[in-house]
């Protein structure tokens, strides 16, 4: 809680941008977030990776709050893996905030030799000094859920266990409740193809899986079933002895709640915010899927936000109770419902939606894509989003923003009277950027984040 208290206002924001037809490199965006700057709201630094074709998707840091009494670690370096390459790049954002350089690099071949693993994902730091990042899969696109430990200074360790899964994607863990909980996307060959319904038995997950944490194992496999497909992002509260979480279900578009109740040794999952599809004509499927691509629980663990990216919609519920999330507010900032727009809304829209959403314009542009990954101020009163998913799906579901680049915008959150609102003062167009548009993806402070720092 001190971090909601007492946290540090933040004034510098650090995403990638992501060039869609790799004809140049990916860069490290740095946006002056500070209201009381000249800057605020611009990009102040952009720095190149040194390849092409990296695509730099999530980020973590070095050493997060899991490192907390240790004046041997600090917050100094951003881990950018690259799902497209298979590099770790480590940026170092603490000798000059405002115009990171290059920190270090583990190159793919290096990674591949030793762990046969690539289409790296999520990365935290671990209390020991260590970062762990997931992989998805191994050179030849097939699937292979996996961990690479890397040591304080970049060095490959191996994996974090000899166990794999067969789908990898993001993970959490919680050392007071000594659990890890993984989930599970899809097969890289397919992923990278764009997505394909017909593949979702064969070739996209459906399970959680729960580790022993101090023996690094396996201990559990939840499968969620037809509620629960493609489960993606996963949040444990902050408080480290609170035994509930979330994890966002994409194709199903359901939050699957995961508890261990007292005296069992086994974690029970059910949904706990369950979404419609849309009925639609004018899109490929007679039927849409909100899409939750992210999701976000406040640092004071009252609230949990999340994006539907398809839908177009970012949702607001109360988790007083974490089994039974209660609806707050929704902002519609783009996705495919949307008035005048090519598809038509047959029924199917939420309960609190009478009719078909009309999209804002931020500064003169109206928002291309939808809603997809968030990030919260530590006081849970601004909400930063952007709209790219991935490469292959942007460009399958809105080619538009692909070529017209993506935007980051900020919400203004009201917990009192439960409102969420556009800060027409901020928005970045990575549409005009000077070398052409780009796509921009996670947002990190250099002062920690809701998605990022794990309390031991």
């Amino acid at each position: 809680m001190d971090a909601y208290r007492s946290g540090a206002r933040e004034k510098l924001l650090y995403l990638p941008a992501v060039v869609a037809d790799k004809s140049r490199p990916d860069y490290l965006a740095t946006v002056d977030a500070d209201p009381d700057s000249t800057t605020y709201s611009k990009v102040i630094h952009r720095l190149p990776m040194p390849h092409n074709g990296d695509e730099l998707h999530h980020s973590g840091w070095n050493a997060c709050s899991s490192c907390h009494g240790d004046s041997t670690k600090s917050r100094k370096f951003l881990v950018l893996p690259a799902i497209g390459s298979g590099r770790v790049y480590a940026v170092d954002t603490a000798t000059d905030p405002r115009a990171p350089s290059m920190g270090h690099i583990v190159e793919s071949e290096d990674i591949l030799a030793k762990t046969g693993l690539t289409f790296l994902h999520s990365s935290h730091c671990l209390g020991s000094g260590e970062i762990m990042v997931s992989a998805l899969g191994d050179v030849d696109g097939k699937e292979r859920g996996a961990f690479l430990i890397l040591d304080s200074d970049f060095k490959i360790k191996g994996t974090w266990s000899p166990e794999e899964t067969r789908f990898g994607y993001d993970f959490w863990y919680q050392p007071r409740l000594n659990v890890m909980v993984s989930s599970s996307w899809g097969q890289p060959a397919a992923i990278r193809n764009g997505f394909n319904p017909a593949e979702v038995g064969t070739h996209y997950g459906d399970s959680l899986y729960f580790w022993d944490w101090g023996e690094r194992r396996m201990v559990q496999e939840v499968r969620l079933g037809a509620k629960g497909l493609i489960p993606l992002e996963t949040r444990f509260l902050h408080e480290p002895t609170a035994p509930h979480g979330y994890v966002g279900a994409a194709l199903s578009s359901n939050v699957i709640h995961f508890t261990k109740p007292a005296g069992s040794d086994q974690w029970v999952t059910s949904v706990a915010i369950e979404q419609t599809w849309v009925k639609v004509d004018g899109w490929v499927l007679p039927e849409l899927p909100p899409l939750i691509t992210d999701i976000l629980v406040s640092m004071d663990d009252r609230f949990l936000f999340f994006s539907n990216w398809l839908r177009g919609d970012v949702a607001m519920y109360d988790i007083t109770d974490p089994a039974q999330p209660k609806f707050v507010t929704r902002l519609w900032l783009g996705g495919a419902i949307r008035k005048g727009g090519p598809v038509k809304v047959l029924g199917g829209l939420p309960t609190d939606t009478s009719e078909v959403p009309t999209i804002p314009t931020v500064k003169g542009k109206e928002l291309q894509g939808g809603p997809q990954m968030l990030q919260l101020s530590l006081d849970g009163k601004r909400l930063y989003v952007t709209n790219s998913l991935f490469g292959a799906l942007d460009a399958q579901f809105y080619p538009e923003m692909v070529g017209k680049g993506s935007y980051l915008l900020q919400v203004d959150v009201n917990t009192e009277a439960g409102t969420l609102a556009i800060n027409h003062d901020f928005f970045v167009d990575f549409g005009a950027e000077p070398d052409g548009p780009v796509l921009a993806h996670e947002v990190r402070y250099p002062g920690g984040d809701c998605s990022s720092d794990i309390w031991l």
